[in-house]
C-alpha cells in the first residue's frame, strides 16, 4: 500500500499547478494554458497554482478527450474528487511558497499567456 500511495502522490505532483508555475519555465505554463484554450491572459505568481487550475478549468471544452483527461474521471463520470485534491494540494504548496512567489512577482511580473 505505501508504494501505491507514493506513486499516487508523485503523479499528483507532476500535474500540480504550483509545480508547473513555480518550478518550470514560464513558457511551459503559457503553452499549457494556450493548449487548454484558456481565456486567461496572464497568471500572477502569488497563488499561481490555484489560478493556473482555475484557468485550465475555464478553457474551452476539447472536442476529443485525450486518455490523460479520461483517466481523471471515475466510473460515474465525475472528476470532482481529483480536482478537489489538486486545488487543496496547490493551495497548501502556494501558501508555503508565498514569500518566494511575491519576490518573483515584484521582479518578473505575472506569467504572460501568449496566443
Amino acid at each position: 500500500m505505501p508504494k501505491a500511495l507514493c506513486l499516487a502522490l508523485c503523479l499528483l505532483l507532476t500535474g500540480c499547478g504550483s509545480i508547473t508555475t513555480v518550478f518550470r519555465p514560464d513558457a511551459v505554463t503559457s503553452q499549457n494554458l494556450k493548449d487548454s484554450r484558456s481565456h486567461c491572459e496572464n497568471v500572477p505568481r502569488p497563488y499561481s497554482g490555484l489560478i493556473y487550475g482555475f484557468c485550465r478549468l475555464n478553457g474551452e471544452p476539447a472536442s476529443d478527450k485525450s486518455l490523460k483527461d479520461q483517466s481523471l474521471i471515475d466510473h460515474g463520470g465525475n472528476a470532482l474528487p481529483v480536482i478537489a485534491v489538486e486545488f487543496i494540494a496547490s493551495g497548501v504548496l502556494d501558501t508555503l511558497l508565498l514569500p518566494y512567489t511575491i519576490l518573483r512577482q515584484s521582479k518578473d511580473g505575472s506569467i504572460e499567456i501568449y496566443r
